[in-house]
């Protein structure tokens, strides 16, 4: 097979592409008579791309004739953003997966919630059962326990009042005041002892920013007997949530 044949390119999306780039080039919207010549376009063909762009909400016609992006492209460039975010997340999850045998999530703090953004599992290290999302049982996990504890007394407090503190195992702690004073731990390490899932046992760490500032949390799931194992293993998850740092850092400034 001959690797260095050129691969079938459809002319057309290119065409839309290069169009869209030039529309993009002008912040303040440009005519398609401008448009089409500096992409090299026949009229005719830039009015069909940019009615087609329009159609499925990637370009805008205003009022006064010049095109701008249009809505769809924005919120492309938020997904393309989170999955930059997974793309360099992932590599440390699944390090620590392999190193402690478990399975590794990362959450953060998203709008005033509590959101699970990437799972790092295989057939050896299991992910839990998520029966109930992370974002309604942060009481019951130890990756919403080491968030809630890196809140501020208001925020907490608003939290807890719009996530009751469902008993979802005989070992979930449902009374606020004792969930209040698990959230602090002098390793930094919480943990969920058989409180999400019977069976399983969680560990966590948090994940800061450049600044130092708390932003989200690394935690491991397992087998609750091999929970001891992984506490003696807090060093190892510190060292893997300084890397998120550092990823999390070049994400937001690059």
């Amino acid at each position: 097979m001959d690797e260095t044949r050129k691969p079938t390119l459809i002319a057309s999306v290119q065409r839309a592409l290069h169009l869209m780039e030039v529309v993009a080039s002008h912040p303040s919207g440009a005519p398609a008579k401008q448009l089409a010549r500096e992409a090299g376009l026949p009229l005719a063909t830039a009015y069909h791309l940019l009615r087609t762009l329009a159609h499925e909400g990637y370009a805008m016609r205003l009022p006064d004739g010049v095109w701008v992006l249009g809505d769809r492209v924005q919120s492309l460039h938020g997904r393309s953003r989170t999955q930059q975010l997974l793309a360099r997340v992932r590599p440390t999850l699944v390090a620590l997966r392999d190193e402690l045998g478990a399975a590794c999530y990362f959450g953060m703090h998203v709008d005033d919630e509590i959101r699970l953004i990437d799972v790092a599992d295989g057939p050896r290290a299991p992910r839990v059962d998520v029966w109930v999302g992370f974002d309604e049982s942060a009481h019951a996990t130890a990756l919403g326990k080491c968030m809630l504890g890196q809140l501020d007394e208001d925020r907490r407090r608003d939290y807890l009042a719009r996530h009751p503190l469902v008993d979802l195992t005989p070992h979930t702690i449902t009374e606020p005041a004792r969930l209040l004073s698990t959230l602090s731990s002098p390793a930094g390490l919480s943990l969920d002892r058989e409180e999400y899932a019977l069976g399983t046992g969680c560990a966590a760490v948090p994940v800061t920013d450049a600044a130092g500032a708390a932003v989200g949390a690394l935690a491991v799931s397992c087998r609750t007997g091999k929970l001891t194992r992984i506490e003696r293993s807090v060093d190892r998850m510190h060292a893997r949530a300084a890397e998120l740092q550092r990823t999390l850092t070049f994400t937001t400034t690059g």
